[in-house]
């Protein structure tokens, strides 16, 4: 089943890059794999997935450790971990330990700590700061006009290397009307391109709205439900 939606998403994405004069190479697909077996997501590395996102550090603990040790008896190469789901202060030493790219990062002070436990163990801690542009109280992320100040905080840091910026707009039946929130963010990052803050990637877009996303600039796009079907959710 993965494979056939596999397939179909990425005909999706193609046609999608496509229309905003694109190049779909561009444009990384993160199998959301949260609340999903283990079992699913070697299902879908065996279907040619690489990049997966967890929404919990302690769910996303357990299921590294049990892939570490079938990726060496298998062979898998290249698998990278996102962290897509808020972050909490006293889970950054594990996050930073676990996870590839941190996408939702949201203060000063998470990107102070993620400075000081990368710097314990060696690493630069890829990372996008998370901006709020809905005014939903669930939706975390900095306000637009602490962006830059933020930004240029990251760019002080010397164990943090920041790669762009995500967002999480609210949910609408019809994915146009999603569209004016992405293009936000896109206009943002331009700005700050144009104040010499250069960045690679925009984290927007989901299994509803994912072909809006990427014609209003998405370099990263969170695909769970239309991958691994619906999720049954824990009791």
């Amino acid at each position: 089943m993965i494979t056939d939606n596999l397939s179909l998403i990425y005909k999706r994405i193609f046609r999608a890059a496509l229309r905003s004069d694109r190049d779909p190479k561009e444009i990384t697909l993160l199998a959301v794999s949260k609340t999903f077996s283990l079992d699913r997501i070697i299902e879908a590395v065996d279907a040619g997935i690489r990049f997966f996102g967890e929404n919990r550090v302690q769910e996303a603990e357990e299921k590294i450790s049990r892939f570490s040790v079938i990726a060496q008896e298998q062979g898998y190469t290249n698998v990278k971990w996102h962290l897509v789901g808020h972050l909490q202060s006293n889970k950054v030493q594990k996050a930073v330990r676990l996870f590839d790219l941190i996408h939702s990062v949201d203060s000063k002070e998470i990107l102070q700590r993620i400075d000081k436990e990368a710097a314990k163990i060696g690493k630069v801690q890829d990372i996008l700061i998370q901006v709020k542009l809905s005014e939903e109280m669930t939706k975390h992320g900095i306000q637009q006009d602490e962006v830059i100040d933020v930004v240029r905080y990251a760019n002080s840091l010397n164990n943090v290397r920041l790669q762009g910026l995500m967002t999480l707009p609210p949910y609408f039946e019809n994915p146009e009307d999603v569209r004016p929130y992405f293009r936000r963010l896109f206009e943002i990052k331009q700005r700050l391109s144009q104040s010499g803050f250069q960045m690679q990637h925009l984290s927007m877009g989901m299994s509803h709205d994912f072909e809006v996303a990427i014609e209003e600039g998405a370099t990263i796009i969170r695909i769970g439900t239309a991958i691994f079907g619906e999720r049954i959710p824990p009791r």
